[in-house]
């Protein structure tokens, strides 16, 4: 599955992007949410993801770039989150949250930065939908991708599998289609695109591209 992230989007034109979006073979529109603490940037937060919602028919696969997440799992979900990702190293009660999150009727995410080993979600993978991994550091887009990535993603997915769990991998940051199918082959479910598709002279076209890679 592809997941354009709006955050690379031109914010003049946001509807004109969510509607071409709709007209693609993206799976889902990520959200990238940013607060300046947990990461060293601001994007936007709930009137934005609310103003996407409106014009979205895909689901809004919303990341917390935040402190305490847990603040506003509700709020994110009456803004329209379909699925909501948390980072584990912003989540003091991991499993409470994402015990809540599907209590909201959310799929419930947790995202790893490039430094967080996997194994830590040994105890939680019965609890989590998707695993976020992130494949540059967070908070910024157009990075180059760190191919560690690969290791941790074929670990997790040794992981998911052993586990028996239906938990999608997910792969957010400096994704293209230079490493879209490696990705594929590691065991990745979902891949987070941003400026590859938005800086494409033909989104739509390279969404497909990535679909098939």
């Amino acid at each position: 599955m592809i997941a354009p992230s709006i955050l690379s989007a031109d914010f003049a034109n946001l509807e004109r992007d969510v509607r071409m979006l709709n007209a693609s073979d993206a799976a889902w529109i990520h959200v990238d949410i940013m607060d300046g603490v947990f990461v060293p940037n601001l994007s936007f937060g709930l009137p934005v993801t609310e103003a996407i919602k409106r014009h979205a028919e895909k689901p809004l696969d919303v990341h917390l770039m935040i402190v305490q997440p847990e603040r506003y799992l509700e709020d994110f979900k009456k803004a329209g989150a379909d699925v909501l990702t948390v980072h584990y190293e912003a989540s003091t009660h991991l499993h409470r949250s994402l015990q809540q999150i599907r209590a909201l009727g959310m799929k419930a995410g947790v995202a790893l930065n490039p430094h967080t080993p996997v194994d830590l979600l040994a105890d939680v993978l019965g609890d989590l939908d998707l695993v976020c991994l992130m494949s540059v550091n967070p908070g910024f887009g157009g990075q180059a991708f760190i191919p560690q990535t690969f290791k941790k993603v074929e670990r997790l997915r040794r992981m998911i599998d052993d586990a028996g769990t239906p938990t999608l991998i997910e792969i957010d940051g400096g994704v293209g289609l230079q490493n879209a199918a490696d990705l594929k082959k590691a065991g990745a479910n979902v891949l987070v695109a941003g400026n590859a598709v938005f800086k494409a002279n033909d989104p739509v076209a390279t969404i497909r591209q990535l679909n098939e890679a």
